[in-house]
């Protein structure tokens, strides 16, 4: 019989880590930013009551984003040769993601 797991190829997740680090920064990015705005946008809709739907659905994806783009950070930052340019601006962005998350996880 098979399974779920037979249809699906998931080889897909494990090339992630032998990207480039400016692709994996670049994508930590997008990833953060969108959680950020998806995250603003849920707080704004609470206040204003603009639209009347929960948003506890665009919360959990917002804060998943967030975290996912900080996992990208860690792995750019784990890499044993990385460059000085791309340490930085991983610690910078790690920085950044996880306050942003900090402050999303302490408005609910």
């Amino acid at each position: 019989m098979r399974t779920f797991f037979t249809f699906v190829d998931f080889s897909y997740l494990m090339k992630w880590s032998s990207l480039p680090e400016p692709v994996l920064l670049q994508r930590a990015f997008l990833f953060g930013i969108t959680g950020i705005l998806l995250g603003t946008v849920s707080l704004l809709n609470m206040q204003l009551r603009l639209l009347n739907a929960p948003m506890g659905p665009l919360n959990g994806v917002s804060l998943l984003l967030q975290f996912f783009g900080i996992g990208l950070a860690i792995i750019v930052l784990r890499r044993p040769k990385v460059a000085v340019e791309f340490k930085e601006k991983s610690q910078l962005m790690i920085l950044i993601l996880a306050v942003a998350l900090l402050f999303f996880i302490f408005s609910l």
